[in-house]
């Protein structure tokens, strides 16, 4: 059953729709249900802040080294726009603009129609999409083109952990249980991030992950996911 509403613009966030399915059975633990009433303790936590703060400044200084390369093989590659942006959906049904380096062609969602979809339900996965740049194909491989969002991070639009960052038009089909991934900011790394990357072409399966995510949240386990997220980055694990 999808849930049609119309979506908010930055100003304000989005209708809410209580978690009331069950998410179907997988190996790991996951949450039935939590409270709506007040806020994840993600979202009120200071010291998780303070850890977005000071990751997106470090973040930020390293993406600034990097721009003047990145932004010339890009433009060699594909004259157009360094970055690339997007409407997400964020903390409490919230839109932001998502900032990356761009790894596609200049008109690329107006192509996306021609390509096939190799992922179930409400993400787009293609392994061999071919709007993306060959410079963009590094930056996807090396997670480099991810570097832009420490600015989302620091403008507290997205934590350095958190669920995937949705699109406007994925939200609008949204089920009931699907609502309770943005009880939280999105993340520029999580449960997806570390535990399959592009290779994870299931939409529920994401989901399955994001609440995961919540229902084991801690400072602790944000470490353990960052220093995980260094590993497959390295490693380029289930990267496209």
């Amino acid at each position: 059953m999808a849930v049609g509403f119309r979506l908010a613009d930055a100003e304000g966030p989005l209708p809410r729709k209580e978690y009331k399915g069950a998410i179907r059975a997988t190996r790991s633990p996951r949450p039935t249900g939590l409270a709506t009433s007040t806020s994840h303790p993600a979202v009120t936590s200071s010291i998780k802040r303070m850890l977005d703060i000071l990751g997106a400044l470090v973040g930020l200084i390293l993406t600034a080294l990097l721009l003047p390369l990145v932004g010339i093989a890009i433009y060699l590659d594909d004259p157009g726009p360094i970055f690339y942006r997007q409407q997400r959906v964020g903390l409490k049904g919230k839109c932001f603009l998502i900032w990356k380096f761009r790894s596609m062609v200049r008109d690329a969602e107006e192509m996306q129609h021609l390509v096939e979809n190799q992922a179930n339900g409400y993400i787009f996965k293609n392994e061999r999409d071919p709007r993306v740049t060959r410079v963009g194909q590094f930056l996807r491989q090396s997670s480099l083109d991810e570097f832009p969002q420490f600015w989302n991070v620091l403008r507290g639009e997205m934590s350095l952990v958190g669920t995937r960052p949705p699109t406007v038009c994925e939200v609008k089909q949204y089920e009931p249980h699907h609502w309770q991934r943005l009880d939280i900011k999105p993340g520029l790394t999580g449960e997806w991030q570390v535990n399959g990357r592009s290779d994870v072409k299931d939409f529920e399966e994401v989901v399955r992950m994001d609440l995961y995510y919540l229902h084991r949240w801690s400072i602790a386990y944000d470490l353990q996911i960052i220093a995980q997220t260094v590993l497959v980055v390295l490693r380029r694990t289930g990267a496209v």
